[in-house]
């Protein structure tokens, strides 16, 4: 089981999403264990108002999404659900709808954030994965998305993400087959960033965190802020918003604290500002 912190935990979606802050870290849970952490909508809707709470904290600098339990990270959509809300396209329109705007507010999230992956990541948890800067995973874990299996088509979106991170030819294969791929291929391929054995997983992505969380918050939004304007089409970079962020960065009291900790050869205490 992964040691994740349990104080002043905080939950939505009847208790299957949790949220919970240590050491400027901020973990959003999926805690549906029994259903692999399969997504309902009111999961989505739940992630919605932990990354809202999260995002508005001033305490947190790096956030962490992780499954409850050691079966799955989330195994997809809650199929137990389509006969109401995906029976056909007019209702599966309307699920999406209601997704759409969680899924948009982790595309643009203005902190870092870091996947923990475990177990089954499937369909709607890879897209839940492939939002996030960065994916760590255990070296059981499975990556997929059976839409060809089921009869759905996989949204613009997420497939845009996968193409973004595989390429187009691995982006067909994995779409056209449904298969599942392990860690070691996922690695090889681009989807993940780091495969570590299943016991060392939890502790080494906190350490990340945590090394992200101690550097200047200004300087990783600036990072964050010019590699999403890198990956867009060139007429629709935002290159101001860059030089500006740039500015920012250099106008900062957490410039000045970096120059000064350097110096004196101690360790810097960023403010972001």
């Amino acid at each position: 089981m992964l040691d994740i912190p349990k104080s002043a935990e905080i939950a939505h979606a009847d208790g299957k999403i949790l949220q919970s802050v240590s050491d400027g870290v901020g973990v959003i849970t999926f805690n549906n264990p029994d259903k692999r952490n399969a997504m309902s909508l009111e999961m989505w809707e739940g992630l919605g108002y932990a990354l809202t709470s999260l995002r508005d904290d001033p305490a947190v600098r790096v956030v962490i999404l992780v499954g409850a339990g050691d079966k799955a990270f989330v195994s997809g959509a809650d199929i137990s659900q389509f006969e109401k809300t995906r029976h056909n396209a007019a209702a599966s329109e309307e699920y999406s709808k209601r997704s759409e705007a969680q899924r948009a507010l982790l595309a643009s999230y203005p902190k870092p954030t870091i996947a923990c992956i475990r177990g089954f990541c499937l369909g709607g948890g890879m897209q839940v994965a492939m939002l996030t800067d960065m994916r760590i995973a255990s070296d059981n874990s499975q990556f997929g998305i059976p839409a060809a299996k089921l009869g759905i088509a996989y949204g613009y979106d997420g497939l845009k993400h996968l193409v973004s991170l595989v390429g187009p030819s691995w982006a067909r294969l994995i779409m056209y087959t449904g298969m599942r791929i392990e860690a070691s291929e996922a690695l090889r391929i681009g989807l993940v960033d780091r495969v570590l054995p299943d016991g060392e997983l939890w502790n080494a992505t906190m350490e990340i965190a945590r090394t992200i969380s101690g550097n200047a918050p200004l300087a990783i939004k600036a990072a964050k802020i010019t590699i999403a304007e890198v990956l867009k089409d060139e007429s629709k970079r935002d290159m101001e918003a860059i030089k500006a962020i740039g500015r920012a960065c250099m106008d900062s009291e957490d410039f000045r604290e970096g120059r000064t900790a350097f110096m004196e050869k101690r360790k810097p205490l960023f403010k972001g500002r």
